[in-house]
């Protein structure tokens, strides 16, 4: 099929920049043609690199150094006027940055014993409603909820009850914000755990395993009631949960999608199209991959309760960039199809994915 080839989206490289540190994570900086590295410096201290993409290269605009390699970083829990940066470190600290004056943090708190491995935003940027919050999740096993008014403390923590083993946590995404009071947490572990913690009744919702560590978790978007949450594995798998409607005893119907032998390390919803979505792999790969409705989303079990109806996957299109595994990546939320990514071969690539309303 010749013709239906022409009308798939292809993911072009637009400009590669080779860096000379380890690059953890990379973002956008909103409303901007302008992007982050994270990282650590050989010597083991922690590395943020502001550029700029003009007429098909990336011209670096600031370096600055920081005492600790930095592992991850949002800028939603900021607002679009400030665009502040939240990064999470190997020290276990949470801080927030002016990238006009980033020499001192304007928001600094040891928010864990180990280091942040993961981290997220919500209702900044005029995303989700609510007050603006930070999760953190940490090889400490403990998952943080932090509102950067309130100093020192914490929100909300979730931490493993007395008797259960702590488990590194990898991944956490926040969700369900769409009015004041609702919010939710989902949290991602080294041993294929899955918890969703409501933060409106500090509760735990739901959990589920999915066998292998969970690399990266992300809501189809964070501002709507619970729609769709993908999880992605050490094992080369990720997992599509419908969350509209919550079974008494089996939790959320699911898809799941084997990809390749090695990690799928991320996975990016598309920001002007919640059913497409971009997985990065172990393999230097990307898959991008649409999401198909079933006829019914729900049906009613033998005792009359409502359960959810998974729909299926297809994959759009993938392409290898690297030997290397590619640990991030970004989708550009003012310019459809642009993206970012950074691999362990220590270079960033910008990308145009073309053809996405065709999809």
């Amino acid at each position: 099929s010749a013709a239906a080839g022409l009308e798939r989206p292809q993911l072009v490289t637009h400009v590669q920049q080779p860096l000379n540190y380890t690059l953890f994570d990379c973002k956008w900086v909103p409303r901007s043609a302008r992007l982050l590295c994270l990282g650590s410096a050989a010597r083991g201290t922690g590395v943020l690199q502001l550029y700029e993409l003009r007429a098909g290269r990336l011209a670096l605009l600031r370096e600055i150094e920081k005492p600790k390699p930095i592992k991850c970083g949002t800028f939603g829990a900021t607002s679009l006027q400030q665009r502040y940066l939240a990064t999470g470190d190997f020290g276990g600290n949470l801080n927030i940055w002016n990238l006009e004056a980033p020499e001192i943090p304007v928001y600094s708190v040891k928010g864990h014993k180990e280091i942040i491995n993961s981290i997220d935003g919500v209702g900044g940027l005029g995303i989700g409603e609510g007050a603006p919050e930070i999760v953190t999740g940490s090889r400490d096993g403990t998952v943080k909820v932090w509102d950067p008014r309130q100093k020192d403390t914490p929100v909300a923590n979730m931490e493993p009850v007395q008797g259960e083993s702590k488990r590194d946590c990898w991944a956490v995404a926040f969700g369900n914000a769409y009015n004041q009071e609702e919010r939710v947490v989902c949290a991602g572990y080294d041993n294929g755990d899955i918890k969703l913690f409501d933060l409106k009744t500090m509760s735990l919702r739901w959990e589920t395993s999915i066998k292998n560590g969970v690399c990266s978790v992300e809501f189809d978007r964070k501002d709507v009631n619970m729609n769709k949450l993908v999880a992605t594995s050490l094992e080369g798998k990720f997992h599509v949960f419908d969350m509209r409607t919550q079974h008494p005893t089996k939790g959320f119907a699911s898809v799941s999608e084997k990809v390749q032998k090695s990690t799928i390390w991320q996975v990016r919803h598309l920001p002007q199209n919640r059913d497409i979505f971009m997985t990065s792999g172990g393999a230097g790969s990307l898959h991008l991959w649409k999401y198909e409705y079933p006829a019914q989303r729900a049906k009613k079990d033998s005792e009359g309760a409502e359960m959810g109806v998974a729909g299926s996957v297809s994959l759009l299109q993938n392409v290898t960039l690297s030997t290397q595994p590619i640990s991030s990546l970004d989708w550009s939320p003012d310019k459809k199809g642009l993206c970012v990514c950074g691999a362990f071969d220590q270079t960033v690539r910008v990308l145009i994915v073309t053809k996405l309303n065709k999809v």
